[in-house]
């Protein structure tokens, strides 16, 4: 593997010393208490696995040793001055930042903690309809009303696309009061809306700008990709490190420009994160960045020369459509990311989520999810040719094997809402259970949406459509892993009970 383009740049670590690129200070400290032989009278009680000999067996011993707690020469992830705070330092340097915050609660605490550091009770916040649940979870706790910008649709797909500048021009004029702007950078399917011009509007307006970036950790690392939130200009960005940037699942790192005060920002995030930070998530987030500073170029162009080669394979088979820049159109489409592997199967009569299964179940591969109409695979730089292969001779031999009429299939992902009341209002109101097929025209009150990739079908607050309900059977008939509801079987949904009332 070769280093390219590597940043030297030192950053001052917190005794005075120049770190760079190639430290890892998180991961040097851990290694020290490792080897100091010292008798461990803290938590956690598993003792370095002596207390859990299966655990130990199942996970290493290096794996036990090395989860600790926040002992002085570790550091404290709540308030960082030594080891974490020089991690973070990298980190922010890394991604173009200015400050970089380590999370152990995954994007979604980081999504939370952007928005929630910028509103309270009753403020206004722009944001695309299509977004994770982790976005509407924050207003459902801090009160914030949602100013909803439909995403564009596109027919053949089905599927949401981004933000067109004009409709969040519109959104910023008609809610001058507004305090921000999420932007989906990418969305689940790769698709990008212009975020350079939307930064660009919001600014003016005075309105700060938002990314959730789950699913693009990789594009501040790699050639030919659409534009990183904090080059287009953003306050904030969630990056999903563990997803496309090689650490551990549930690790992830909020990103801020100095247009915000991050020290809030740390008491935001302190309100819900845990206290008790897992060093072997922090450490990740330490080795993955040292990996992508150095080695990023190389495994993300590798991964983009994979999923481009499988697109091209893939689209031969015929029936299939595994889209790709062809769907940009200067708007709603302004960029695509090329590393992800989207196909649509509705043409050969099966539900996205059934070629899931099938390729789970007949061919041992797992993807990361299936919709209605879609599947998507992640590729990243550390899969291997075999494996792509593999992948394609399975749909096309599922193709062979399963193709039927497409009658009777839905035909698109999206619904766009009717918003009654706000999250927080309808999720703390007096509810009540009704079968799904009773609810029609009633507001719900708790959230229904298939995961992954956790994009809501229904939020608190948005009225019951008989579109909504058929969505929602079609959904469950084919397979889909439906949450968010009280009802775990979905056969009853919590709607906003007439009489009103908490």
């Amino acid at each position: 593997m070769e280093n390219t383009e590597i940043d030297v740049e030192t950053v001052v670590s917190h005794d005075g010393m120049p770190l760079t690129q190639f430290d890892t200070p998180i991961h040097k400290a851990l290694e020290e208490q490792r080897l100091n032989r010292l008798a461990h009278f803290d938590v956690p009680g598993h003792k370095g696995g002596r207390g859990n000999k299966e655990l130990r067996e199942f996970l290493g011993e290096d794996t036990m040793r090395l989860d600790m707690n926040s002992m002085k020469p570790l550091d404290n992830l709540c308030h960082p001055t030594s080891v974490i705070k020089d991690a973070q330092a990298l980190a922010a340097k890394a991604f173009g930042a200015d400050e970089a915050f380590f999370i152990v609660n995954g994007a979604t605490a980081a999504v939370q903690a952007m928005i929630m550091s910028c509103t309270e009770a009753g403020d206004k916040i722009i944001m695309p309809r299509n977004v994770h649940r982790s976005a509407i979870n924050a207003l459902v706790v801090n009160g914030a009303m949602p100013v909803y910008v439909n995403p564009g649709v596109n027919k053949r797909l089905g599927i949401p696309l981004g933000m067109s500048v004009e409709d969040v021009r519109r959104a910023i004029v008609e809610n001058p009061d507004a305090k921000a702007i999420l932007v989906n950078n990418p969305t689940y399917y790769g698709i990008c809306s212009d975020i350079r011009s939307i930064v660009k509007i919001a600014h003016e307006h005075g309105m700060l700008v938002l990314a959730d970036e789950a699913h693009g950790t990789h594009f501040y690392f790699g050639d030919n990709l659409p534009v990183s939130a904090m080059e287009a200009g953003a306050d904030m960005a969630a990056v999903s490190m563990h997803k496309t940037g090689g650490s551990l699942t549930q690790s992830a790192i909020l990103l801020t420009k100095n247009t915000v005060n991050a020290d809030y920002v740390r008491q935001i995030i302190n309100l819900t994160q845990t206290t008790s930070g897992s060093y072997l998530l922090l450490s990740s987030l330490d080795i993955a960045r040292k990996n992508m500073s150095l080695n990023g170029r190389y495994l993300v162009n590798k991964s983009r020369e994979y999923a481009e080669y499988a697109r091209r394979e893939i689209n031969k088979l015929g029936g299939y459509y595994a889209f790709g820049i062809e769907l940009i159109n200067g708007d709603t489409v302004y960029d695509f990311d090329t590393t992800k592997l989207s196909v649509h199967t509705r043409d050969i009569g099966l539900a996205g989520i059934e070629v899931y299964d099938l390729l789970r179940d007949d061919y041992g591969i797992q993807i990361e999810f299936g919709d209605i109409g879609n599947i998507l695979a992640i590729i990243s730089g550390g899969d291997r040719n075999l494996e792509i292969e593999r992948l394609i001779s399975a749909l096309s031999e599922i193709k062979r094997l399963h193709e039927s009429e497409i009658t009777g299939l839905f035909d698109h992902e999206y619904i766009n809402p009717k918003i009654v009341m706000g999250p927080n209002k309808a999720f703390y109101s007096r509810k009540q259970p009704l079968l799904l097929r009773e609810t029609k025209d009633r507001v719900c009150g708790e959230f229904v949406m298939c995961y992954p990739p956790g994009i809501p079908i229904l939020a608190p607050g948005e009225m019951i459509t008989q579109e909504i309900i058929n969505y929602i059977e079609y959904a469950k008939e084919k397979g889909c892993l439906m949450t968010g509801t009280q009802d775990m079987n979905l056969e009853y949904i919590n709607v906003v009970d007439e009489k009103g009332g908490n």
